[in-house]
């Protein structure tokens, strides 16, 4: 079977198939990363050279005026570490919460578990809406905290059922083993299942952490104090600026009006590329393996 499919491929139309699907996926990477690489290369050049050419990749002089402005800007500077330390607390909490909910609804003799699993299936076809979450948060006095970018959205029900479905799959065996060596249910969760669930709390981790450190909507709705912004906030407001003024950024560098902008969004973008390949051997594994079986 396999020396007649090696046979197909290798034949004249076979080939040209392979020679046409390799160019087709190098045309859509390159589709994909010359945006990147126009504003990566648009961060070190100079204003004159922004202004006049309308693409490139590579300047033809190079400056570091935009990242001298962000470093001494003590506004990007705080917010970067906000957003970085609101993130990685966020999805702490988020995959705590989502698995000791998914846990109990990974048993099929838990009461209740048909009515549960339905108002979480509910939640993903309908949301509360804008108004309304912004009314919850109010009235539990989370306006104007970082608890008001985590706790709203700590549980995601997509995330939930492929948990719930992983943690079913796990072999039945190694929990009454644990339970007869006199384990509780929160000690097999921590001892036993999690540590079997790497590969698909790697990829919700990633998840949770790449929305929580994209999403500018929460801090737009519920901080008032300019102080609490997260970098999200400074890149709309950056984006959105024809032009930036030393006063504004706190910093003792003039900024270019464009290249600031390609050097904020090089910040905001680096530290999730530079997350994704310490979590990549886990992603697709983590996605496949808990979406098999419900």
């Amino acid at each position: 079977m396999s020396s007649s499919i090696n046979k197909r491929f290798n034949t004249r139309a076979g080939r040209a198939f392979d020679v046409f699907n390799v160019l087709l996926l190098i045309a859509v990477g390159l589709l994909a990363l010359l945006p990147f690489l126009y504003v990566l290369a648009g961060s070190f050049a100079t204003e004159y050279e922004i202004t006049t050419r309308p693409f490139f990749v590579w300047p033809r002089e190079f400056t570091t005026t935009s990242y001298e402005s962000i470093l001494s800007s003590d506004v990007i500077v705080r917010a970067f570490v906000t957003t970085i330390v609101v993130t990685f607390v966020g999805t702490l909490i988020q995959l705590a919460l989502t698995a000791l909910m998914a846990y109990p609804l990974s048993k099929t003799d838990l009461p209740g578990r048909g009515p549960i699993l339905s108002l979480v299936i509910f939640t993903m076809v309908f949301s509360a809406g804008m108004i309304p979450t912004f009314l919850v948060v109010k009235q539990l006095g989370l306006l104007d905290t970082y608890w008001s970018l985590i706790l709203p959205m700590a549980i995601n029900p997509f995330s939930l059922i492929i948990i719930k479905n992983f943690f079913q799959q796990l072999p039945v065996e190694l929990e009454e083993s644990a339970k007869i060596d006199g384990a509780n249910e929160l000690q097999v969760l921590r001892h036993v299942v999690l540590p079997l669930s790497k590969p698909v709390l790697a990829t919700f981790a990633l998840f949770y952490a790449v929305g929580i450190w994209n999403d500018y909507m929460s801090p737009l709705l519920y901080l008032n104090d300019t102080s609490k912004w997260t970098l999200q906030m400074i890149l709309r407001q950056v984006t959105a600026a024809a032009s930036l003024t030393p006063e504004e950024l706190h910093s003792e560098v003039p900024p270019p009006a464009q290249g600031i902008k390609f050097a904020v969004v090089i910040v905001a973008t680096i530290p999730v590329l530079l997350a994704y390949p310490f979590l990549q051997k886990h992603f697709a594994k983590g996605m496949l393996i808990g979406s098999v079986k419900g």
